[in-house]
């Protein structure tokens, strides 16, 4: 009676069960000699009732423990000497569900009532006990109730088996993430914080000198403060798994367009569509592969312009990333460790993305990303 096996459906299972304890119920009561009556009628409606009880066994042990213990005083007492087999499957179906004391009681009700059936209808003690321990078999009753709890103990051991693993696997992850923590903290850090530093020195030197600051050397400066900031957030997020994620979102789209600007792109950004509330792992993919996109426009294009489109759409958040650059519709794009990143992050939300030349020249790179659509 293994819940378990051979992928059958649990619905399935149980009536298939229910059906064949009907069937041998029937077959056995009928096999025995009765004078034909509606009495008899009763007793095999009994029969069919306390067999077919057991399709609902899983979904409500004890109101089945209950019907079919009934049943089978019932046709007790009409005079069919049936062994009460659906209710052995009753009782091991209401251990395994836990409910030992209802089942106890319910089972020594049970053979009381069997026992005064069999006085009222025999007169006879000795042959009253023999009927009554014939119709359930005291060492079977044991044995349904010992099964049902040793599978309900030994699931219950599973159970707890698999949490200690998900509990062992979510230590490890944490233990993990504070080492990537450690690490980040003592390389990118100090490195990010030199250059931070250097670079607000440079510009206070010359501006003490009363010399012109490079652009460059601004945008080195704002840019190290940035990073700082975001690699400080991203620590903070490794280090507290509950913490909420860095805060950059669509809400600082325009401040890396200005940043781009900065560096001698002339860079726009259009919001197209009703704007609504999206997640905090789209809002947070979406300003990445914007970010991504137009550092790799710096890097690589060689482009004059380029142009960011956010379109708000009723299931989909679009993004699209234009520049002029060198790239032709000839070129092989190479992926490159950004631009894997940005296909990681938009694969583990569901979403598309495509990345290559234009037509028209220069490199486009254009994402959808599904939005479960906040209140």
């Amino acid at each position: 009676m293994d819940e378990g096996r051979f992928g059958i459906p649990a619905g399935v299972r149980d009536w298939g069960i229910a059906t064949g304890v009907t069937a041998a119920l029937l077959a056995t009561g009928l096999s025995k000699q009765h004078p034909a009556g509606d009495l008899d009628l009763l007793g095999y409606a009994l029969l069919a009732a306390s067999g077919l009880a057991l399709a609902a066994r899983r979904r409500a042990p004890v109101a089945v423990l209950a019907v079919t213990g009934l049943c089978t005083v019932g046709y007790q007492v009409v005079g069919l000497d049936v062994p009460a087999v659906a209710y052995l499957f009753a009782v091991y179906a209401a251990m395994r569900a836990g409910h030992r004391a209802i089942t106890a009681a319910v089972s020594v009700t049970m053979l009381a009532a069997l026992l005064f059936a069999a006085l009222a209808a025999l007169r006879d003690t000795g042959e009253a006990f023999a009927h009554a321990r014939g119709a359930l078999e005291l060492a079977w009753l044991i044995a349904a109730g010992a099964a049902g709890e040793a599978l309900r103990q030994a699931e219950r051991r599973a159970d707890e088996a698999e949490r200690t693993r998900e509990e062992t696997a979510r230590r490890r992850a944490n233990e993990e993430r504070l080492h990537i923590a450690r690490e980040l903290h003592d390389t990118l850090t100090h490195h990010i914080s030199i250059i931070k530093v250097q670079a607000e020195v440079a510009v206070h030197l010359a501006r003490k000198r009363g010399e012109q600051v490079p652009e460059a050397l601004l945008v080195i400066r704002e840019a190290g403060r940035d990073a700082t900031r975001e690699l400080r957030a991203t620590l903070g997020a490794l280090r507290d798994d509950d913490g909420k994620p860095p805060p950059q979102g669509l809400d600082h789209l325009p401040e890396l367009v200005e940043r781009a600007c900065a560096t001698g792109l002339t860079a726009t950004l259009m919001i197209e569509g009703q704007r609504y509330d999206v997640s905090a792992p789209v809002d947070r993919t979406a300003y990445r592969i914007v970010q991504e996109s137009l550092t790799n426009i710096a890097r690589h294009a060689a482009a004059a312009t380029a142009s960011v489109r956010i379109d708000y759409r009723p299931d989909a958040l679009a993004i699209r990333v234009d520049d002029d650059g060198k790239a032709t519709p000839d070129t092989v794009a190479m992926p490159g460790v950004g631009l894997l990143g940005m296909r990681e992050r938009v694969n583990a939300l569901g979403g598309r993305l495509r990345a290559e030349p234009r037509g028209e020249g220069g490199f486009t790179v254009q994402a959808e990303l599904p939005v479960g659509r906040m209140p």
